[in-house]
C-alpha cells in the first residue's frame, strides 16, 4: 500500500476489458451510483506510481472478465480525479470500495489475495453470471402473481419444506404485500443471521421499519393538516411519507422524502436520507426509482 505523498515514476494502467471503465466525477453519479441499482460496482482507486496497484489492478480485470457482468469494476485515477477521491475520503492506494443500490455496502485498502478478493465478493452475494440464466430472461415479461394467492402457495410451500430458509423469505416479502406485518416479522426474526444481508430480508426489514413507525401516527388528513399549517414539520412529513408508502402511493411518498432532504438534511441524523435509502429497497417500480435517485444525488452532490 502506498500513502498517497509518494512519488515514482508513471506507468500506464492496466487494459480495459469488457466490465472495465475509467470513472471520473462527471460520470460517478450515471456511471456508477446509478448502475449500481441494476449490478454491483467495484470501485479502483489507484495511481500510475503505485506499485501495489500494478498487482491489484489486473486481479480485478481478470475477476471482471471472469464474472461476466457479475459486477462492474470502475477505475478511479487519484492523480486525475482528486477531487473525487476527496469525496470518498481515499487516505491511500489501493483502496477499493463496493457499490450496491446506490450505496457503499464494504471496501479495503492494500491488495487482498486473489482467493480473499473471491471471499469479499461472494460475501456481499457478488456472483459470476450464469449464461444459463439469459434463458429464463423471458419469464420477467410474465404478469406478476396475485399477492394473497402468492402468499397462500408460499405458505404451502414452506409447509412442505420447513428447513428452506430462503423459501420463508420469500414468504417474509409476500405476507408484507398483503398487510400480515406481525407475521412477517416472527418469521423474519426466526430466520438465521447469514441471512440477514440478502436483499429480500434488507427489502422487508425496511418495510416493517415504516409500518412500525405509523403503529401511534395520526392519519393521512391530520398529517396534511399538519404540513398545510407548518410546511417545515419534517416529522409530520415523514409519517406522511410513510404511509403513503406503505399505501402504494411511491411518488407521492418520494416527494414527502425529497421535500424533507431538500428542507434539512441533516435532520434527526439524517433522517431524511434514509427514508429514501429504504423506500428505494421497497419500491418495485425502477424507473421512478431511478428518477428519485437522481434527484436526491442532484442535492447531495
Amino acid at each position: 500500500m502506498i500513502h498517497l505523498d509518494g512519488r515514482e515514476p508513471p506507468t500506464p494502467p492496466a487494459s480495459d476489458t469488457t466490465y472495465v471503465f475509467d470513472a471520473t466525477l462527471a460520470t460517478f453519479e450515471q456511471d456508477v451510483l446509478l448502475k449500481s441499482n441494476d449490478v454491483p460496482v467495484l470501485v479502483d482507486f489507484w495511481a500510475p506510481w503505485c506499485e501495489p496497484c500494478k498487482t491489484l489492478g489486473p486481479m480485478l480485470e481478470k475477476l471482471a472478465a471472469e464474472f461476466r457482468g457479475g459486477f462492474l469494476l470502475a477505475k478511479v485515477d487519484v492523480d486525475q480525479e482528486q477531487q473525487l477521491a476527496g469525496y470518498f475520503q481515499i487516505r491511500s492506494v489501493p483502496t477499493v470500495i463496493l457499490v450496491k443500490g446506490g450505496q457503499i455496502a464494504d471496501g479495503f485498502p492494500g491488495v487482498l489475495p486473489e482467493g480473499q478478493l473471491r471471499e469479499f465478493l461472494a460475501r456481499h452475494g457478488v456472483l459470476p453470471t450464469d449464461p444459463a440464466d439469459d434463458a429464463g430472461a423471458v419469464e420477467a415479461n410474465a404478469a406478476p402473481p396475485d399477492p394473497e394467492a402468492e402468499a397462500v402457495r408460499l405458505r404451502h410451500a414452506v409447509a412442505e419444506t420447513p428447513d428452506d430458509d430462503a423459501l420463508k423469505l420469500d414468504l417474509v416479502l409476500a405476507l408484507l404485500k398483503v398487510g400480515s406485518a406481525r407475521e412477517a416479522e416472527t418469521l423474519l426474526d426466526a430466520l438465521p443471521a447469514n441471512l440477514a444481508t440478502d436483499d429480500r430480508a434488507v427489502k422487508a426489514r425496511a418495510r416493517l421499519g415504516f409500518a412500525a413507525l405509523l403503529a401511534n401516527a395520526p392519519p393521512s388528513a391530520v398529517l396534511e393538516q399538519a404540513i398545510a399549517a407548518d410546511p417545515t414539520d419534517l416529522r409530520a412529513r415523514h409519517l406522511l411519507g410513510a404511509r403513503l408508502l406503505l399505501e402504494g402511493n411511491a411518488e407521492a411518498a418520494l416527494d414527502q422524502f425529497l421535500d424533507m432532504l431538500t428542507r434539512d438534511r441533516t435532520y434527526q441524523d439524517s433522517l431524511p436520507k434514509k427514508a429514501l435509502i429504504d423506500a428505494f429497497r421497497i419500491i418495485e417500480d425502477d424507473d421512478l426509482v431511478g428518477r428519485y435517485r437522481r434527484r436526491m444525488a442532484s442535492i447531495l452532490f
